[in-house]
């Protein structure tokens, strides 16, 4: 019999706490369509971002310096948001983060911030907090949402394209060849196979077709080895690898020509304008407003002007003209208002809204 008394024990059920928070980091590290996307197409993306804005030139603050820019740059192209915590000693990045909004502005947060011993939480207003977002949707505009996530479909097809392409690699009889031979035993045409065998695949023999009792030699087609490599081509997989990883680029906003083992120097260059003018400046502009709003003066970044996204002999040409044309102003008599008139047409003049 039992000594001791029954006694009811009681476990940690399936919905409790730690499931919980382990279920949602699971969810974040595996991304909106349930597998890890970090792909080399997505990092290379991921990389350009980061090393422009750690490049970036910011002006009016000392506090958006490259290391915590190139922080943002790449959370927000992962998360498509990114959180840091104003400090007196700088801005503190944080890990996770809970939101309290009223009209759907954001009012307060709850902060994780990380430390070499583990995390640490605070509560914190919103103007203590430098939230950048992209990517936001009118139902949630204090969230933002990354650019493979709002094209999951393309990361889903890149990724079971890479694991596919993996197996047959991995598994599939590369190199390997049936070739006829005369009959003889399993025992010599083992042998005979080993002395065939190369560093990738093996040459497997086999008896050829037996001569008919007619009489008369066999086929001269039976004679001939068949490899027994896949046929990718047939499949498609190699031109909707490529397709999906330029989509992918695309929704990075990096063209796929900077991929092309074929681009030349020009078409590089537009694609590095490209990123710069319709994509980065335009989330530095995103940041530059928090920033002010938040810091307590006028922040400006300005992407382009660093990372040279811009045709110089084309803007020595245009100031060249710019100079012969004000000279030629100046020949003909006309005035400061007539001349700024006359600029206004070309969006050159000073506060025109247009330049």
């Amino acid at each position: 019999m039992w000594p001791f008394k029954r006694k009811t024990e009681t476990r940690s059920s399936g919905s409790g706490y730690t499931a919980d928070v382990m279920a949602a980091r699971a969810s974040y590290i595996a991304g909106a369509s349930g597998l890890g996307e970090m792909t080399a197409t997505e990092q290379a993306s991921v990389s350009l971002w980061e090393a422009a804005f750690a490049a970036a030139t910011v002006s009016g603050t000392d506090m958006l310096d490259r290391r915590s820019m190139a922080l943002l740059a790449r959370s927000v192209a992962l998360r498509g948001e990114a959180v840091f915590l104003i400090r007196e000693t700088g801005l503190v990045a944080c890990g996770d983060w809970d939101v309290s909004t009223r009209d759907g502005i954001p009012r307060a947060y709850r902060v994780s911030l990380s430390e070499a011993g583990g995390a640490q939480s605070d509560i914190v207003l919103a103007a203590e907090v430098l939230h950048l977002r992209i990517g936001s949707d009118s139902v949630a505009p204090w969230t933002g949402t990354p650019p493979l996530r709002r094209s999951s479909l393309t990361g889903g097809l890149l990724h079971i394209l890479e694991a596919a392409l993996s197996e047959v690699y991995a598994t599939a009889p590369l190199g390997s060849q049936i070739v006829p031979f005369p009959e003889s035993s399993e025992i010599e045409k083992e042998q005979i196979g080993r002395a065939f065998r190369g560093t990738r695949g093996r040459v497997i023999l086999r008896d050829s077709v037996t001569v008919s009792a007619a009489g008369g030699p066999a086929p001269a087609q039976d004679w001939s080895p068949n490899p027994l490599s896949p046929d990718m081509q047939k499949t498609m997989a190699l031109q909707t690898l490529e397709a999906a990883r330029d989509a992918i680029c695309m929704a990075f906003g990096v063209l796929p020509s900077l991929a092309n083992s074929a681009a030349t120097g020009p078409a590089i260059r537009e694609g590095q304008r490209h990123l710069a003018t319709w994509v980065l400046q335009p989330i530095a502009a995103l940041l530059a407003e928090e920033a002010t709003a938040k810091l307590g003066g006028l922040v400006d970044i300005d992407v382009i002007m660093p990372l040279q996204a811009f045709d110089v002999g084309g803007r020595a040409r245009a100031f060249s003209t710019f100079v012969e044309a004000i000279a030629k102003a100046k020949d003909a008599g006309l005035t400061a208002s007539e001349t700024d008139a006359a600029l206004k047409w070309v969006t050159l003049a000073e506060n025109d809204g247009k330049a």
